[in-house]
């Protein structure tokens, strides 16, 4: 099978080359990033169970793609998803999956595009991170989010180079504007020895 898609989602430029890119991979997004044994969805799921472990609590899965985070979020005790993503292709499979009570997309260029303090949880999986959302999204999530809301997401090993995407984090954790409730560095993509930190967030 042909990495082409995997390998060059790390030199994407723009929102508009992202938007392109992840329309051409729909198809075979899932059986790409599932040969290297993608860890992150099951990881960010549990641990957002150990801290709300509430099978009814409705969960925004942000940046959904084709529904891998769904299905770990389902299989880790959630029964309420929705699901949003920029790319109508992604959404496609999502959709196939089942799994979503509601899904719906946006602009990738739209600044703001999630209602305030609709949803109790957030996650971001595999969203966040370089040729993919920009370090702003992580602030977006959060302003998002209620007080004593939780952000579920992951930074993988090409964001946690980036300094951009830590410090933006930090920026919330020093200003005492978020809590940090887990972080676990593991396993991201095992077939290209990639891992990623995943982060549990409580908006204060």
């Amino acid at each position: 099978m042909s990495d082409k898609y995997l390998k060059d989602t790390y030199n994407l430029d723009t929102p508009q080359d992202t938007h392109a890119h992840y329309q051409k991979w729909a198809s075979s997004y899932d059986a790409e990033v599932g040969a290297h044994g993608y860890a992150t969805p099951g990881r960010v799921a549990e641990a957002l169970w150990s801290k709300l472990p509430e099978s009814q609590t409705p969960i925004l899965d942000y940046g959904c793609g084709t529904g891998l985070s769904g299905i770990a979020l389902r299989a880790a005790g959630f029964e309420v998803i929705d699901g949003v993503d920029p790319t109508s292709k992604m959404l496609e499979g999502a959709r196939a999956k089942g799994i979503y009570r509601k899904l719906s997309t946006f602009e990738i260029t739209d600044p703001n595009p999630l209602d305030q303090g609709a949803y109790k949880a957030i996650t971001a999986i595999g969203v966040i991170g370089v040729g993919a959302a920009p370090p702003e999204v992580f602030d977006m999530l959060m302003y998002a989010l209620p007080k004593g809301g939780l952000l579920g997401f992951s930074f993988n090993d090409h964001a946690l180079e980036d300094v951009s995407y830590t410090s933006r984090l930090n920026e919330w954790l020093d200003m005492g504007a978020a809590r940090l409730l887990f972080r676990e560095y593991g396993p991201h993509l095992p077939g290209m020895d990639l891992k990623s930190d995943v982060y549990i967030v409580e908006k204060a």
